[in-house]
C-alpha cells in the first residue's frame, strides 16, 4: 500500500495562528472578571429576553435568508434605504463578505497597524495581499495610508474608533483622505464602537456614504446592542456596492433568533442608549483613575482602553489573570482593557494600582 498521507491544506494555513478570543480566568479565590472581549457586562433587556423566547419555537424552521423585517428596521432606525444594508454573521462575518467580493490574487488590502486583530487572518485567507500602515501616536495615520495606495489596492479597512486602541479620526482628515482614494477602491469604515462614541468630532460614517459610491460603512449588534452571542452585523452603502455584498451571503447565516432579537434592539434604542451612557461614564472613570495612578494611555471612544506596555505585556496580563482579571494582551505592544460593570472596573483598577511599575 502507498504510504500514509495527510490531506493537503492551503499553505497560508502554515503561516499564522487561527483568531483568538478573549479568555475568561479564575482567580485562586475564585473571582473571575472578564475584559478581555469588549462585550457589554448587561444582559439582553427584557423585550429582548421575550423576543428571543418566542423566536425560539421556531428554530425548526429556516430563517428568512433575506432578514427582510430586520432589514426593513435598520432601514427605519438610520434613516438608510433598505437596499443600501447588507446583513452578515457580525461585522466579522460581514468583513469576510466584502473580501469575497473585492479580493484575490493580487489584489491589496490596506489597514492600520495596530488594528481589529482579524483583519490580517481574513485577508490572508481571501488570497489578496494584506498592506498594513504603522499607526501614529496610537491612531490611524491616514496620510501615509493614503500614500500607500497602489493601483493594486482594491479595499481598505478604517476602523473608527480603533480596536484595540480607542483613538478616533475627525471628521476633517477623513474627508481629505477619502478625497484621495480612487473612485474604483472600496474604502469600509468599521464603526463597530460607534455608539460609544462622544467626541462631536468623529463623524458619522452614515452621513459620509451618501455622496461617495466606493465608502461603506460597517456597524454590529455585538458591542452596545449587547448581542454579542448572537451574530449580527450590517454593512451600509451604496446598491451597487451592497448587492454585490449580498452575493457572498453564506445562506441562513443570521439566525432567526438573531433576526428577532435585532428588530427587538432597535425598537428598544431608548433604554439602550442609557446602558451607552452609564458605560461611556465607567470608561471616563477608569481613564482617569489610571491616568492619576500615573499610567499612560490614549482617550478613548471605545468601551475599553489600551495600555502600551512594550515588554512588560505579557507581565501585566499575568498579573491581572492571577486575580480573576482577564484583559486582552497583545505581546511586545500592549493591553487592551474592556469596560465592564464597576466592580469589575474596580477589579482590573485595584491590580494596576497593585503593580510596582507604570507603563
Amino acid at each position: 500500500m502507498p504510504e500514509a498521507t495527510t490531506p493537503r491544506f492551503r499553505s497560508v494555513l502554515d503561516r499564522f495562528a487561527a483568531y483568538q478570543p478573549g479568555k475568561a480566568v479564575v482567580s485562586p479565590e475564585g473571582r473571575s472578571y472578564k475584559l478581555s472581549s469588549n462585550e457589554s457586562p448587561h444582559g439582553p433587556l427584557p423585550s429582548v429576553l421575550e423576543a428571543i423566547a418566542e423566536a425560539a419555537r421556531d428554530v425548526n424552521r429556516y430563517p428568512d435568508n433575506s432578514a427582510a423585517a430586520l432589514t426593513e428596521a435598520i432601514s427605519a432606525e438610520y434613516g438608510v434605504p433598505a437596499s443600501h444594508v447588507a446583513l452578515g454573521c457580525g461585522s466579522v462575518g460581514v468583513t469576510q463578505m466584502l473580501l469575497s467580493a473585492v479580493a484575490e490574487p493580487g489584489a491589496e488590502v490596506l489597514y492600520a497597524w495596530r488594528s481589529f486583530e482579524a483583519y490580517p487572518l481574513l485577508v490572508a485567507l481571501s488570497g489578496a495581499t494584506g498592506v498594513q500602515v504603522p499607526l501614529r501616536d496610537e491612531t490611524h495615520d491616514l496620510e501615509a495610508m493614503a500614500d500607500a495606495i497602489t493601483e493594486h489596492t482594491r479595499l481598505i479597512l478604517v476602523c473608527n474608533p480603533n480596536n484595540p486602541t480607542g483613538t478616533v479620526v475627525g471628521r476633517a482628515r477623513l474627508e481629505a483622505f477619502l478625497d484621495r482614494v480612487p473612485d474604483d477602491c472600496l474604502v469600509v469604515l468599521d464603526e463597530a464602537y460607534r455608539e460609544y462614541v462622544q467626541d462631536p468630532d468623529v463623524p458619522d460614517g452614515l452621513e459620509l456614504y451618501g455622496d461617495r459610491p466606493n465608502l461603506a460603512v460597517l456597524r454590529t449588534f455585538s458591542k452596545a446592542y449587547g448581542l454579542a452571542g448572537l451574530r449580527i452585523g450590517f454593512l451600509v452603502a451604496h446598491p451597487e456596492v451592497a448587492g454585490a455584498i449580498r452575493k457572498t451571503f453564506l445562506p441562513f447565516c443570521v439566525n432567526s433568533v438573531a433576526q428577532a432579537a435585532g428588530i427587538a434592539s432597535l425598537a428598544a434604542a431608548g433604554e439602550l442608549a442609557e446602558r451607552v451612557e452609564g458605560t461611556v461614564k465607567e470608561r471616563e472613570r477608569v481613564h482617569n483613575a489610571l491616568a492619576a495612578d500615573g499610567w499612560t494611555l490614549p482617550p478613548s471612544e471605545g468601551n475599553f482602553v489600551w495600555l502600551r506596555l512594550g515588554e512588560r505585556t505579557l507581565e501585566f496580563s499575568e498579573a491581572c489573570n492571577a486575580r480573576g482579571v482577564s484583559v486582552r494582551p497583545f505581546a511586545g505592544e500592549g493591553a487592551r482593557v474592556s469596560i465592564g460593570s464597576a466592580e469589575e472596573n474596580e477589579a482590573f483598577l485595584a491590580v494596576a494600582r497593585a503593580l510596582p511599575y507604570r507603563n
